[in-house]
This record gives C-alpha cells, sequence and structure tokens, in this order.
C-alpha cells in the first residue's frame, strides 16, 4: 500500500517534470526564505528569556511631563537602587548597571581592550548567566575582584586556568579573577567581557552625582508571589520623597517588564507605542506569510491547471469504491510528500545562505539540529507547508463526478478558472505590496540621508582618551598639527555623532517659569568649530589663548536660541548646575542624534564643567594627504606617548552611516524578501502560461490558418494575465499605502508617500508579468499550426 502510494507520487513526478520542477522550486524559495526569516525572528523574540527569574525582573524607567509632554527613558538616578531596596517590601534585589566601557586589560606582556560593566553585587543573582568556574553567589563581593568571560580569560592566558590571577583593569588597579562566565550568547541585551563590583565607579563616571542625574541603568527582582501592580504603585513616587525638584515636576518610575525590553521600550507622550523592534518583527513575519502562502499558491494553481490529467485517474478510482475521504488523504499525502523533499532541499539552502545572511543580519543564527525542539518545529513546518498547499487541489480534484469525468464533459470553465484567477490575483497583490514598502523604506533611508547635519564629517575622526592622553593631550595635539597630520584638534565629552549628557532646570533673563525645556549637554575645548566644521550665525567658537573666560563659555544653537528668545545672545548668562555660562555663539542646528528626529536644543559648554568631562579627541585630518597615510603617522605619534593602549580612531562618517543601520538592513532585506516573492510568483505565472498555451495549441493553429498575426496572437494569450495583475495592484495599493503611513509615523523627520510610487509599482508588476509570460505566448505564436492541426 505505502510502497504504490510512494510509486504512484514518483510516476507523476516524471510524467510531468516540467510542472514537478516549477511546483518544487518554488516550494523550496519560499520554504528556505521562511525558514530564514523565521530563525531571525526567533532570535529577536527569545531576547534575555534564558534568565531563570524572567519572570520577577523589571528595568526602572522614569516618566515625568515637561510641559504637557510626557517623556520616558530608562535610566535613573544613582541613588534610587538602594532606596528602592529600602522602601519597597516587595522587592528582592536591586542591581545597577553603569554604562559599558572600554578599558585596557593586562598580564605580564600581555595586553587587550575588552569592554565591560561596573555592577552591583547581586547582577549574576538576579540574571543567570551561566559561570564556568567560580561561584556566583560571591564572585562580585570583593571590590578587588573582577568576573570574566571565557573568550577574555583566553585572551590574557590561552588555555591555563585564569580563576584567581591576578589582572590590571585600566587604571582602575589591579584585580584578582573570582569567576568566569560562559561567553554571552547573542540574544541579550547585554554586552560585556568582563564585570566589577560597584565601589569601583568614580567619581567622573557618575556615582556621586546624586538624585539630579539620571544616567543609572537598575533593574529591581520582586520576591515570589509578589503583585507587580502593588509593587509599581509604590515605586512610582518614590523619587518625590528624596528630592524637591522631582517633587515639582510629579517625577514618576514606573516598572518595566523584561519580556517587553527588545521589542516594545518605546513610549509617544508616556505611552507605548507600535514603535521599537516588535514593528520589525511583525513586518518579516507578514513576509514570511507572504512568501510561504505564494509558493503555496503556485503549487495550487499548477495542480488545478492539470487536473484534467488526472481526470481519468479520479474518475476510475471512484468506480472501484475510493471515498472522498481517500481520495483527499491521497491527494494531500501527495503534496505533503513534496513539500517533504522542498524542505529538505530549503534546509540544505539555509545552511549555504546562513554565513552571508547572518553578516547581513549582524547576528550568528543557526539551526540546532541536536535540539529535539527544533527537529518537531522542521517536521511541524513541512506537514503545515503541505497541508496549505495541498488542501484546495485536494478537495478540488476529488469533487469529479465519475460519469461526467469518463464522458469527458466534467470541466466547466467557470468553476475551474475563477479560483485559479483568485490565487494569481492574491499572489501578485503580496508582491506588489512588498515592491511599494521597498521603494517607500528606501526613500525614508535616502530622504534622512540628505539632511543637512550641520557639520562637515569629512576627514573627521575621534579617538578615545583612553591610559595617558589626557595628561598628554597638549603634547599629541601639538605634534599632530606640526607634523601635517591634522589641521585642527580638539576635545569633547563625547563623539559628535552621540548625546552623553542631557537635563533641564537652566536659568536665564526673561525665562518663562513654566518652562521646563530639556536641553542637550555638549563639553568642548577650543577649536570645535573649524575642527567640525559647525557654522556660526553669530558671535565666534571658543578661544582661551584670546579669553581666558572661555572656560566659561557657551556656544548654544538655534533651537536653543528661539527657547531662550534673546533678541541679542552674545554675552547673555545661563546658570546650569551651579555655573553661570556666559553666550559666546550662536550655531546653526546639527544633528547630535538621531537623524530621523528634530534638533535639539543644545548647550555647548566651556572647560570649567564639573558635570563633564573631557574623553574624547576630535581629529581633522590634513586633506592634501591620503587618509590611511594620515592615520599611519597619527598611530605613531599616539603610540609614542600612550604606548600601553592601541590606537582606535573612529572615522565619524562611519559612524554617521550607522544611524542608518537598522533601516539599512530593513531595506535590504524587505528588497531581498520582496525579490524572491517577486519571482516565485513568476515561477507560477511560467507554469500557467505554459499550460494555457497547451491547451489552447489547436485554436492558436486554427487562428493561425485565418491569418493572425504573431502579434495579435501574443496579445490574446497575454491579456488574461494583465487583466490580473492589474486587479492585484488596485487591491495592493491602498493596503500598501496604509501599512507604510503607519510605518512613517515612527519617524518625526520621514519622506511624503509620492503617487508615483504606486504607478511604478504597477507598472514594474505588469512589466514583470509580461515578461513572464510573453515567452510562452511567443512560442506558441510561431508554432507551425500544421503540427498542432495535425491530429484533426
Amino acid at each position: 500500500m505505502i510502497n504504490n502510494f510512494f510509486r504512484i507520487v514518483y510516476r507523476n513526478m516524471l510524467r510531468n517534470k516540467g510542472f514537478s520542477i516549477i511546483n518544487i522550486t518554488g516550494l523550496v524559495i519560499g520554504m528556505a526564505a521562511t525558514m530564514l526569516i523565521l530563525l531571525w525572528i526567533q532570535n529577536e523574540v527569545s531576547y534575555d528569556q534564558f534568565h531563570v527569574n524572567k519572570n520577577r525582573i523589571y528595568e526602572v524607567w522614569n516618566r515625568v511631563s515637561v510641559e504637557g509632554n510626557v517623556s520616558c527613558w530608562n535610566t535613573v538616578s544613582a541613588p534610587a537602587g538602594p532606596a528602592l531596596e529600602k522602601d519597597l517590601p516587595e522587592v528582592e534585589r536591586v542591581v545597577r548597571v553603569n554604562n559599558n566601557k572600554s578599558q585596557l586589560l593586562s598580564h605580564g606582556e600581555t595586553r587587550v581592550m575588552k569592554s565591560g560593566n561596573i555592577v552591583d553585587t547581586g547582577f549574576l543573582q538576579m540574571f543567570s548567566f551561566p559561570m564556568l568556574e567560580g561561584n556566583p553567589l560571591t564572585a562580585l563581593n570583593d571590590v578587588h575582584g573582577v568576573v570574566v568571560t571565557e573568550r577574555t580569560a583566553k585572551s590574557l592566558f590561552n588555555n591555563e586556568d585564569a580563576l584567581g590571577k591576578i589582572i590590571k583593569v585600566g587604571e582602575l588597579g589591579n584585580f584578582t579573577i573570582t569567576g568566569i562566565l560562559k561567553d554571552l550568547p547573542n540574544n541579550t541585551r547585554f554586552d560585556f567581557d568582563f564585570l566589577l563590583p560597584w565601589g569601583n565607579l568614580t567619581y567622573e563616571e557618575g556615582q556621586n552625582l546624586g538624585w539630579s542625574d539620571n544616567s543609572t541603568p537598575t533593574f529591581v527582582m520582586l520576591k515570589p508571589n509578589v503583585s507587580y501592580a502593588a509593587a509599581s504603585q509604590k515605586a512610582r513616587d518614590l523619587k518625590q520623597r528624596y528630592s524637591d525638584e522631582a517633587k515639582t515636576l510629579k517625577w514618576q518610575f514606573f516598572l518595566y517588564p523584561l519580556d517587553r525590553w527588545r521589542l516594545y521600550s518605546s513610549f509617544t507622550n508616556g505611552a507605548e507605542d507600535n514603535g521599537g523592534r516588535g514593528t520589525f518583527v511583525k513586518l518579516f513575519s507578514i513576509i514570511a506569510a507572504f512568501i510561504l502562502i505564494i509558493a503555496c499558491i503556485n503549487f495550487m494553481n499548477l495542480s488545478t491547471a492539470r487536473s484534467e490529467k488526472r481526470a481519468k485517474e479520479v474518475g476510475i478510482r471512484k468506480v472501484i469504491g475510493a471515498q472522498k475521504s481517500s481520495l483527499i488523504g491521497h491527494f494531500i499525502g501527495e503534496s505533503i510528500c513534496l513539500a517533504f523533499l522542498a524542505g529538505c532541499i530549503a534546509l540544505f539552502v539555509v545552511q549555504l545562505c546562513l554565513p552571508a545572511y547572518n553578516q547581513l543580519t549582524d547576528k550568528q543564527l543557526f539551526i540546532d539540529f541536536t535540539n529535539v525542539y527544533a527537529i518537531l518545529a522542521f517536521i511541524g513546518f513541512i506537514l503545515f507547508t503541505g497541508l496549505l498547499a495541498g488542501s484546495y487541489p485536494a478537495f478540488y480534484l476529488s469533487s469529479f463526478q465519475p460519469i461526467k469525468v469518463l464522458k469527458g464533459t466534467f470541466r466547466n470553465a467557470n468553476t475551474v478558472l475563477t479560483p485559479r484567477k483568485l490565487l494569481v490575483v492574491v499572489q501578485f497583490t503580496f508582491s506588489t505590496i512588498l515592491i511599494i514598502c521597498t521603494i517607500i523604506v528606501k526613500q525614508q533611508i535616502d530622504y534622512a540621508r540628505s539632511r543637512n547635519i550641520g557639520y562637515n564629517k569629512e576627514h573627521l575622526v575621534y579617538q578615545f582618551m583612553t591610559g595617558d592622553i589626557p595628561k598628554n593631550y597638549a603634547l599629541i595635539k601639538n605634534e599632530l598639527l606640526s607634523s601635517g597630520v591634522a589641521s585642527s584638534v580638539t576635545k569633547t565629552n563625547s563623539p559628535l555623532t552621540e548625546r552623553w549628557s542631557n537635563g533641564w532646570g537652566q536659568n536665564w533673563e526673561g525665562k518663562d517659569p513654566n518652562d521646563k525645556t530639556s536641553f542637550d549637554r555638549y563639553l568642548a575645548d577650543e577649536g570645535l568649530g573649524v575642527t567640525a566644521g559647525l557654522q556660526f550665525t553669530q558671535g565666534r567658537d571658543f578661544d582661551l589663548q584670546k579669553f581666558s573666560t572661555d572656560s566659561t563659555g557657551l556656544i548654544i544653537n538655534e533651537s536653543a536660541l528661539k527657547v531662550m528668545k534673546f533678541k541679542d545672545p552674545i554675552g547673555k548668562t545661563v546658570d546650569d548646575l551651579g555655573i553661570q555660562w556666559h553666550i559666546v555663539g550662536v550655531i546653526k542646528d546639527f544633528i547630535l542624534t538621531s537623524p530621523y528626529e528634530p534638533t535639539r536644543p543644545i548647550l555647548i559648554c566651556g572647560a570649567k564643567s564639573s558635570f563633564m568631562r573631557f574623553s574624547v579627541m576630535q581629529i581633522k585630518l590634513n586633506k592634501q594627504i591620503a587618509i590611511a597615510e594620515n592615520l599611519r603617522k597619527a598611530e605613531t605619534i599616539f603610540k609614542k606617548y600612550n604606548p600601553e593602549y592601541a590606537f582606535d580612531p573612529r572615522m565619524v562618517d562611519q559612524e554617521y552611516a550607522r544611524k542608518f543601520e537598522n533601516e539599512r538592513r530593513q531595506s535590504i532585506l524587505a528588497g531581498l524578501f520582496g525579490g524572491l516573492t517577486i519571482f516565485i510568483s513568476c515561477l507560477g505565472l511560467f507554469g500557467l502560461a505554459t499550460y494555457m498555451a497547451e491547451n489552447r495549441i489547436k485554436e492558436i493553429g486554427v487562428r493561425k490558418v485565418l491569418g493572425a498575426s504573431v502579434l495579435s496572437i501574443t496579445g490574446l494569450l497575454s491579456k488574461d494575465f494583465v487583466k490580473l495583475v492589474t486587479i492585484s495592484f488596485f487591491v495592493a495599493a491602498p493596503v500598501a499605502w496604509w501599512g507604510m503611513d503607519q510605518w512613517l509615523q515612527s519617524y518625526s523627520y520621514r519622506v511624503g508617500i509620492q503617487w508615483w510610487v504606486f504607478v511604478l509599482a504597477g507598472l514594474l508588476s505588469i512589466t514583470i508579468a509580461l515578461l513572464t509570460v510573453s515567452y510562452q505566448s511567443v512560442k506558441a505564436a510561431i508554432a507551425d499550426p500544421v503540427k498542432s492541426l495535425r491530429a484533426e
């Protein structure tokens, strides 16, 4: 019985080689693309889900209303951690994590640059990172202890036992390795090579800024069986008990659950919105569904198109007693066999594509063949695909009446063709939607890229001030300038592409008492204007050689000037955190953070700032010399004055380009999978055109004998497909417009949706369809009518 079933499946495949190849190819591409997307989705939704106490872990967020606008962000004051642990009986543990920072780790002659965090001692008890050596309960108890990852231990000690060894961590001193963690998985928000206890946090890194600072990521773990609502209610007004400013602003805390960190951490006016990576997951879930459905529609269309060739088989089976249910089971079984064959080939294709796909998505995706759940998921995927692809053909073929079949009168043009036309419309609707979406996503990226960033990023590099650079800054700067490597040099608190400080509470003459504007803060030495190419509209740059008072000088941008409403801003004073700053210049707005958001008011403070420190050298390279040659000479200079640390220059234009990385990947993936969708649709269209040409070969022969031209016959065979694709365009256009309009709402700085995008997508769809069917149409039109009519 089983052998006979497989023999029939095999013979049917051989008897219809062309259609079988088209069917299997479409399923292979569709299943492979779907598997790749599902691997990406599985990685996204699994972020930090491996922690044992995941259902009890929350991140502490701020919520504060300023001039009617409610802002939310996920860093709070450093003292908030101990206060939460003390005041909330529902809290079992609180952990603070300072911002990730690179340090030079050394042991003997071995030196490596690694990034790490300073954390509270309970970090490894809250988060379940597997420890290979050491005790997670005590590893961070000793202020002179350090926990490293396996990769870090190997880079310092090769294969020697690292536990208990002493290493030097930057300028912080010597530390004993008290634990070795398994290398972090790629589905966690944390990214560190080592961990130090909280007691090693220095004043400059923000430990003692008190309740006025809000830059410390803080996590709480609730006790088992504690009400989240009750704990969140108690945490809400905690800051107001300790800070008068918080009381005035009605400052609130809220607890954000771990399972929403990766996908949903996006808020608009105080409420969680539809932004975040969850949007990407939904988008690519839809694309995966589109691709698989289109591949299955191909199977349905070609299976029903070939129904005549199997009609007598169905009739004979029914005459000898086959029930409809057994026929349905037989045909679905055939489709599952084909899906299994296609699935195995697709799995091989996925394995071949994974290295390039991982590079494109910046992930480390893989299929774990040792995981029984992965194997079961693969089998389930094949069964689902087989059922989806084979269900309609099975019910359709099994519905033939044996008397009509054996007489040859079973065909009814309306009932046979209508579902097939509908399926073609569905296919090209999905394809056209993806074409439109891909064009608009690319437009949005290009629109943001073309925005005036407000400074000149060409030939501009920066180097973090590690090791001895701070004390040797003047010597390094002079040598860079005198050697001709650089045309100008300055130092700042952060790169030009990042915001490291912001806040409100500033005062100035004529300020509205109700004004609670938040300003971005930036610290700069003299020469920032010429180094970065900032455009001054009033006043001047800092110049400590001519004006010693410029240490308390202030440069503001046009957005800040609009807030302060000064008619003549030069010389006006602004009080910020106890320092009286005097305005020396006004610059045009420049993009410090996201190119998709409006520019914010910025205060560029002079060297006297007590709440920021210089940590970045900004270097404008000599344009007359090749960049590679300049960097080679610069490395020699930095090695001379900072021998223990590697020279690690960052190109500002490359760092700025990274701001488009998510959208760029989204665009490439949408374009790639959109192209595959169109290709699969065209495979099906090609198969249908072949079937149609075979079915109408005698009609074409008669028409040619009666004088019909090749062009008229080609048009006759193609027009029905063009009609279907045109209908699909009118269905796809409003759906795509609505989807893209919703997507663009997450960007303040966004492109408008233009009519010509839809016209272009429609023309592309029709052109692709015409090119696909034209081969078979022309082939049929130029065939010798004598051969087609010989049987008559």
